[in-house]
């Protein structure tokens, strides 16, 4: 379990959330002062663990470090970005004609600032969007989800656009929906890891058997 706390020039200015490895819990709503879960079944953070005026007191801190920092180094170090990489697929096996969901994962973000938007047959849609807040990764990159609730028609192209602030290029991902159906989900990609895991465990598990003997 681990907490996140960041600040930037960009927007958001500041972001702070609660993770355990790569999933994200709990993250701060600056704009209301207070905890938010990210998923509905958690129970609300409790306020004496880390009270909202803490909490504001941690992030002045780190504005003010900012402008600190930045004063030293600004003109010495080249400004640190990573190149989002995107990837949409259908969060549940689907079937056209039927509402279902499609996600949209956006890796390697740095910093923390990219706006993401949907496209259906090249025309921007607002409908039926969500977006999660900036999960952070081992790597210092940050990881984001966004969420379009669609009913599939036969050919139709979706696209996600992710744009970095400040910049004029943007990486776009795509899903076709095709007329047998899509067997790609968030739940086989999910499996076919734990497969993949269990094979090289088995043959790590063969390797030391064999070792052993000898």
């Amino acid at each position: 379990l681990s907490e996140v706390l960041f600040c930037q020039p960009d927007e958001p200015s500041v972001g702070l959330t609660v993770i355990l490895d790569t999933d994200q819990l709990f993250w701060f709503n600056f704009s209301g002062s207070s905890w938010t879960r990210h998923v509905a079944e958690l129970p609300p953070w409790p306020s004496e663990l880390e009270p909202p005026e803490l909490v504001l007191r941690d992030a002045k801190f780190c504005q003010r470090l900012l402008l600190f920092l930045t004063s030293i180094a600004s003109g010495q170090l080249p400004q640190a970005r990573g190149i989002p990489v995107a990837k949409v697929f259908p969060s549940q096996p689907w079937a056209l004609g039927e509402p279902t969901t499609l996600v949209c994962l956006v890796e390697n973000i740095f910093p923390p600032a990219v706006d993401i938007a949907w496209r259906v047959d090249d025309v921007p849609v607002t409908r039926g969007v969500t977006h999660t807040h900036y999960t952070p990764m081992d790597n210092v990159a940050f990881t984001r989800f966004s969420y379009l609730r669609v009913t599939p028609s036969a050919g139709a192209t979706y696209s996600c656009v992710v744009t970095s602030h400040g910049h004029n290029s943007s990486t776009v991902a795509y899903w076709v929906a095709q007329e047998t159906g899509d067997t790609e989900t968030l739940g086989t990609a999910l499996c076919g890891a734990a497969m993949a895991l269990g094979i090289v465990l088995a043959l790590m598990g063969i390797a030391m058997t064999v070792a052993s003997w000898r």
